[in-house]
């Protein structure tokens, strides 16, 4: 759209990455079982699907049901061939960070695209920050008034979905709704619903029952925020961007075509979900795993 389509290639390549890693480490993770709940269960076995079936159809086996997992959490398709809520600690794990990194793998309705580029110009930013170039994406520089739309979209998420969880874990109607499990995958159930209803995705961990007064209004917040808070300050960068004069290139411009930009922009990807999320990713799949190693 905008005439340049190595511009395109650097962000497609990086969502291919991102979408085969996510895949790699669901599968990985569900063909691996735990001898704790599954007791003699082995993939080398040609008589068994093996891994880790519970909630899964057989027709499927564990490599369609990663599959589809991965893609309809990067998408917000809201379907399931497989229960989530009986994903291995860290399947739901994989589940949980496609949704936090709001979708960009791909697209999801509304969202993927410009949640992709708003990031990348996050990116550039700090790269010219870091570098001493100036911040600029497809020619234009990112002045403060950019950069103000651009923090505004990145905290939407983090500020909205953790208050929410704070709330649903510290009073009584939120903890109503754990109506089978406690404890990290309580936690996790929480955290995947209003990571879902933020997505707009439709997912959800079945062990959380969200059919009630307290999380009809609190993921409908959720809902409301993923949408809105989070176009409204990309549009508002879009309207400020395209008023911007396009420079041309120079020696100190800082090139977002190339393979640097788009390792930069993966890593910068994953660490910005791990910064916002880590804490509450920690006390939820993540101990819910060592638990299971105990």
């Amino acid at each position: 759209m905008v005439q340049d389509v190595r511009q395109g290639w650097v962000l497609y390549w990086v969502m291919l990455l991102l979408f085969i890693g996510g895949l790699f480490a669901l599968h990985m993770s569900e063909r691996r079982v735990n001898a704790v709940i599954h007791d003699g269960a082995s993939q080398s076995s040609r008589l068994q699907s093996g891994g880790s079936m519970e909630g899964k159809e057989v027709r499927f086996g564990i490599g369609g049901t990663a599959l589809a997992g991965v893609v309809t959490s990067n998408t917000a398709t809201g379907s399931a061939n497989a229960a989530d809520d009986s994903f291995t600690s860290l399947g739901g794990l994989v589940l949980l960070v496609n949704l936090l990194l709001g979708e960009v793998i791909f697209g999801g309705l509304g969202t993927g695209i410009f949640s992709m580029i708003m990031t990348a110009v996050i990116a550039v930013f700090l790269a010219g920050l870091m570098i001493g170039r100036t911040p600029e994406y497809l020619g234009k520089q990112i002045g403060p008034n950019e950069n103000k739309m651009i923090v505004l979209y990145a905290l939407t998420g983090p500020v909205t979905i953790l208050i929410l969880i704070a709330i649903a874990i510290s009073t009584k109607a939120g903890l109503a709704g754990l109506t089978t499990n406690t404890g990290p995958h309580g936690l996790t159930e929480i955290l995947f619903g209003y990571a879902s209803s933020f997505a707009n995705n439709g997912q959800a961990f079945t062990g959380l029952n969200a059919n009630m007064p307290f999380y009809n209004i609190t993921t409908a917040i959720a809902m409301m925020a993923g949408r809105f808070g989070l176009a409204i300050p990309a549009l508002m960068f879009a309207g400020l961007f395209a008023r911007q004069k396009e420079r041309p290139q120079s020696r100190g411009t800082l090139r977002t075509d190339t393979f640097t930009f788009g390792a930069l922009l993966t890593t910068f990807l994953i660490i910005v979900a791990a910064l916002s999320y880590l804490p509450v990713l920690t006390l939820g799949p993540v101990l819910e795993h060592l638990l299971f190693k105990i």
